[in-house]
Formats: structure tokens, C-alpha cells, sequence
């Protein structure tokens, strides 16, 4: 069977970019925040408020549609260790270590020392979950980091601090783990994943600041905090989860390289942050990423094995040609098996094509 398409067109692409602007544009609003909430705290307050926005934006899913439309599958018994392992690096550590080393940095070097996740869940899926990578993907990633360094060169000041870079770097390190974890369950209900995610993580980390003394009573500041938590965090995961399905690890964190480009262009007009002229050959080396990753072309020969699962998928793609007895919505899960069999057609390592490559 031949086919020349990439399986639902160029979603994963924007999907991943409105995940990294979402992030992106969070860090600086997490700065103006630092001043009123402790770090730990305010790491679980955002948490808690992406799974208020995840709750809220489940069930007005399920109002929208009929009770026996299924359109997504939900996470299994399997599925825990993964989740555990992605809920403690991304969910708990990650956005402690990153508050702390936000309050310890500006919110522009925060911002641009966030590229450091797309290195991060790279190398990880390339090392160590053996995604294949082309020298035009490298390349893309060059380009991103070499982007990040310029922007994370301050010329007016000077001066570098070490323990907040390396707690924010730490962070990044974390998240980097928690995307390829999430990776083998990216095919199930993104806003399940999400809702777990961040009410465990919001939870421990109030959990560990109320121990550690934090004292607040309600206001602003706190429902800003799960405001910005709802967006940047919830609906940023689940747009990276959906991502993470068409894309790979390694494809989606070189494109999420975008997010600390733009949190450093939203640092710039909420917090007043200027660091001169290095923004200007970063913006050309983050565009240069964008279109090498954007242009990209996979294709050869692989063979897919036969397989009985679960997952959300539409019948317009060449691997879900099956029947059914009575009309269905799409896109929609349920349990389907896939015969084995060999093609050639452009793709990513998405679901269907976590084979090996030759060296």
C-alpha cells in the first residue's frame, strides 16, 4: 500500500506551537507573581488551577457530545508506570525546581534558558528511546540552541548566578524525561493525562509548602495564579500531548524550542526586559529551526506488525482503513486490530511507526 500523506495533515505542528507559546508567554507572568507567593507554592497553585481548567474543559466535552460517542481512549492498567514516572519529573519536580530558579533570575533569562527542555527531550529520545534523527533535525536543533545561547547572553550585566540557572537547567532536564515518559502514552485521552498530572503535582507541591510555612489567605494573586496555571500549564500539556502522538519526542522538542523565544518577546513587554542586540540573530536561528523541522521528509520502506489496541483515530488515515457496521463520528476510539504488512510513504515517529532505523 502506498501513500504520500502525513497522517492528520499538519496538526501535530500547530499543535505543539500553541503549546510552546502557552508555556512561553506563562514564565514571565509566574515572575510578576514571585512577588506576592513563595516558589513551592506558587508551583502548586498553577498545577491546581491547569487541572480546574482541564476539569472544566472535560465536561464541557463530554455535554457536547452523545454518551455513546467515544472519541478518546482512556489510560489502562499498563499505562501507570509511565504515568507515575512522567507525574513525579514533570509534574512535581520540574515545577518546583523552575519556580525557585525563577525567583532567583530574571524572567527574560528564565524564559530563554527554558530552550534547554527541547535539547533535553531530544538527546533523551534519541540516546535513549532510539528515535531516528536526520541531519536536516539535527540541524534545526543546532540552530535552536545555538539561538538559545545568544539570548541567554546579557551584555549590560555582566554577571552570572549560578544557583538559579542551574535549578531552572535541572527543571528543564526533568521535563525532558516527563515528555519521552508521556510519549508512550501519548495515543490515550491527553486530558486525562493532564488531569492526573496536575492534581498530584499541584497537591504535593501545597502539600510541601504548607509544611514548609506557607501562610496566604485568598486573593488576586492566587486566582491569577490558577488563571495562568489553567492555560499555561493545562491546556500547553495537552496540546504537547497531542503533539507528541503525530510527532515523536524529537521532533516536538525541537519545535517546542519556539516557547523560550517567546516568553522572551512576552518578558519584553510585561516585564520591561531588553538584553540589546543578540535577539536579533536568535530570531533568525529560531526561524531557520522552524522551517528545517517544518520541511522535513521521512519516507522509506517499514514493515508494521500486527496489533490489537485502543486509540483515537480517523479512517481518512492509510492505517485505519476498516469498516463499520453503522455510521461513525471521527475521530473516535475503540478496539481494532492492524494486519501486518510493508509500505513506503512519508512519516514521523508517531503511533504507528516507532521502528528502528539502519545506522
Amino acid at each position: 500500500m502506498e501513500s504520500s500523506g502525513i497522517p492528520d495533515g499538519r496538526k501535530p505542528l500547530t499543535f505543539v506551537i500553541i503549546s510552546a507559546s502557552l508555556f512561553g508567554v506563562g514564565l514571565p507572568l509566574a515572575k510578576l507573581l514571585l512577588r506576592d507567593i513563595p516558589p513551592v507554592a506558587l508551583a502548586g497553585l498553577l498545577y491546581l488551577g491547569a487541572f480546574v481548567g482541564m476539569f472544566l474543559f472535560s465536561m464541557g466535552r463530554k455535554m457536547s457530545r452523545t454518551a455513546s460517542h467515544i472519541t478518546v481512549a482512556p489510560l489502562e492498567r499498563k499505562d501507570l508506570p509511565w504515568l507515575a514516572g512522567a507525574v513525579l519529573t514533570g509534574g512535581v519536580l520540574a515545577p518546583i525546581m523552575m519556580m525557585t530558579g525563577l525567583s532567583l533570575v530574571s524572567g527574560f533569562s528564565a524564559s530563554l534558558l527554558s530552550n534547554l527542555e527541547g535539547v533535553a527531550t531530544a538527546t533523551i529520545a534519541v540516546l535513549i528511546f532510539r528515535e531516528n534523527a536526520g541531519r536536516r533535525l539535527w540541524l534545526a536543533l543546532v540552530c535552536m540552541t545555538v539561538a538559545g545561547i545568544f539570548l541567554t547572553w546579557d551584555p549590560a550585566r555582566g554577571e552570572f548566578t549560578v544557583l538559579g540557572p542551574l535549578l531552572i537547567v535541572s527543571a528543564m532536564v526533568c521535563w525532558g524525561i516527563d515528555n519521552n515518559l508521556t510519549r508512550s502514552i501519548a495515543d490515550k485521552d491527553p486530558i486525562q493525562i493532564a488531569k492526573v498530572k496536575s492534581l498530584v503535582g499541584g497537591i504535593t507541591s501545597l502539600s510541601i509548602a504548607l509544611v514548609l510555612g506557607f501562610r496566604m489567605a485568598p486573593g488576586y494573586a492566587i486566582a491569577l495564579a490558577l488563571l495562568v496555571g489553567s492555560f499555561s500549564y493545562g491546556m500547553s500539556l495537552v496540546f504537547f500531548i497531542k503533539a507528541l502522538q503525530g510527532l515523536g519526542s524529537f521532533r516536538t522538542g525541537a519545535l517546542y524550542g519556539l516557547s523560550p523565544f517567546i516568553g522572551a518577546v512576552a518578558s519584553l513587554i510585561i516585564l520591561r526586559e531588553w538584553i540589546g542586540w543578540v535577539m536579533f540573530p536568535a530570531t533568525g536561528l529560531m526561524i531557520l529551526g522552524v522551517w528545517l523541522v517544518y520541511n522535513e521528509r521521512h519516507s522509506h520502506v517499514h514493515l508494521h506488525e500486527a496489533v490489537t489496541h485502543i486509540h483515537l483515530h480517523i479512517h481518512s488515515d492509510p492505517h485505519h482503513l476498516h469498516s463499520h457496521s453503522e455510521a461513525v463520528r471521527e475521530p473516535h476510539a475503540h478496539e481494532h486490530t492492524h494486519v501486518e504488512g510493508a509500505h513506503a510513504h512519508v512519516h514521523w515517529p508517531d503511533t504507528h511507526h516507532r521502528h528502528g532505523h539502519p545506522a
